[in-house]
C-alpha cells in the first residue's frame, strides 16, 4: 500500500495525478456515492454512513480534492470545527482511502470530550406535550428507553409488543439487543399511531424530514414557554437523561450500561458525575388501589413502602 506525507520530495503521487485528470464538482458525487456502498457492504450503521459521506461532500464542496490527501488534511484544518467534528472527517476520509487501497499520514486532533447538558423532567415532558402526535410518541419512546435515534427511527411495528406492552430493540453501532416494558401512555401512542399509519415502521422513512419538524417545534415550545434551555434539548438529549437518572436511582453503573446496550464501561461512566441532586428532595404519593399503584408507576414514581394496607411512592423533585 502506498503512502502520503512521506519524505520522497515532490514526486507526484498516483493518487494526486488521478485528481488532475478528475474535474471538480458533480464527478466526486459518484465516488462518494460509491464510497457509501462500500461501506454499507462492510456492515457500517446507516449513520455512519451518512454521516462520513455529508463530510466528504461538505470538504469538497469548500474546496478539497478528494484525491490529494494534502488538500484534504489543509481543507479539514481550516474549518471551524470542534475536534470531534475534524476528527469525524478524518475517520471518513481514511475509510475512502481503505476502499482505494490507499493509505495517508492522518492529522490526529484530541478529542474534548464535554459533559452532555441534561434537562429537567419538566422541560422534557413540556416539549412532548407541546409536539405533535408522531413526535410526541417518539420522544416518550426516547425517554423511557434511552435508545439511540437510529434505533428508535428503525423500529418496525413486529418489534412492539402490544400484548406485554414492551418494544425490541435491534442495536446498532456494535450494541446489545434489548427489551424495554413501555407505559400505558406510551402503549396509548402507540396504538393511535398504529391505527393511523399503514408504513412498516412505527415512524414512517423520512428520519431527515422528522428531524426538521422536532426542530421546529421544539423551537416554537422555547419561545412560547421562555425557557431557552428547552431549544437544547436534542434527540441524543433524551439517552443522556435517562441513563442519568437510572444510575442516580439505581447506583448501578452495570444496570445502566445494560439499559444503554454498552460494551465498554467507560461510555457508561460519564453519566456518574452529571448531575447534583443537591439534597434528593422527593414528591411522595399514597396509593389507595391497584389503579392508584399503575398510574403512580406509569407517572415515574417508585415504590418506598407499605404502612396500614396503603403503599408509599416517591418521586423525585
Amino acid at each position: 500500500m502506498e503512502a502520503y506525507g512521506g519524505q520522497e520530495g515532490p514526486k507526484t503521487t498516483p493518487l494526486q495525478s488521478q485528481s488532475k485528470k478528475t474535474p471538480p464538482g458533480n464527478s466526486f458525487k459518484g465516488k462518494i456515492i460509491e464510497y457509501s456502498f462500500w461501506l454499507l457492504k462492510q456492515g457500517y450503521a446507516e449513520s455512519t454512513i451518512k454521516g462520513h459521506a455529508k463530510l466528504l461532500r461538505i470538504l469538497v464542496k469548500r474546496g478539497a480534492s478528494l484525491f490529494d490527501p494534502e488538500s484534504m488534511k489543509e481543507t479539514i484544518a481550516k474549518q471551524e470545527w470542534c475536534n470531534g467534528r475534524k476528527g469525524n472527517a478524518v475517520d471518513a476520509y481514511s475509510g475512502f482511502l481503505r476502499m482505494l487501497g490507499k493509505r495517508w499520514q492522518p492529522p490526529k486532533y484530541k478529542r474534548i470530550r464535554k459533559l452532555p447538558f441534561i434537562p429537567t423532567e419538566n422541560e422534557i415532558d413540556q416539549l412532548i406535550a407541546g409536539c405533535g402526535d408522531r413526535t410526541a410518541t417518539l420522544l416518550q419512546l426516547l425517554k423511557e428507553t434511552g435508545i439511540r435515534i437510529g434505533e428508535a427511527w428503525r423500529l418496525q411495528w413486529t418489534e412492539v409488543d402490544f400484548i406485554s406492552n414492551a418494544v425490541r430493540i435491534t442495536p446498532e453501532k456494535g450494541s446489545n439487543a434489548r427489551i424495554f416494558k413501555l407505559s400505558g401512555k406510551l402503549m396509548a401512542m402507540l396504538t393511535a399511531r398504529q391505527q393511523r399509519t399503514k408504513r412498516k415502521r412505527v415512524f414512517g422513512e423520512c428520519m431527515k424530514g422528522q428531524r426538521r419538524t422536532f426542530e421546529r417545534q421544539r423551537q416554537r415550545i422555547s419561545k412560547k414557554l421562555k425557557n431557552p434551555r428547552i431549544s437544547q434539548i436534542t434527540f441524543h438529549t433524551f439517552r443522556h437523561w435517562k441513563a442519568t437518572m437510572e444510575y442516580h436511582r439505581t447506583k448501578d453503573i452495570l444496570h445502566v450500561m445494560q439499559l444503554l446496550g454498552h460494551k465498554n464501561i467507560h461510555n457508561t461512566l460519564v453519566y456518574t458525575q452529571l448531575v447534583d441532586f443537591g439534597d434528593d428532595e422527593y414528591t411522595a404519593k399514597v396509593a389507595h388501589s391497584i389503579e392508584e399503584d399503575k398510574q403512580l408507576i406509569e407517572a415515574g414514581f417508585e415504590y418506598v413502602t407499605e404502612r396500614d394496607s396503603y403503599k408509599v411512592y416517591r418521586k423525585r423533585k
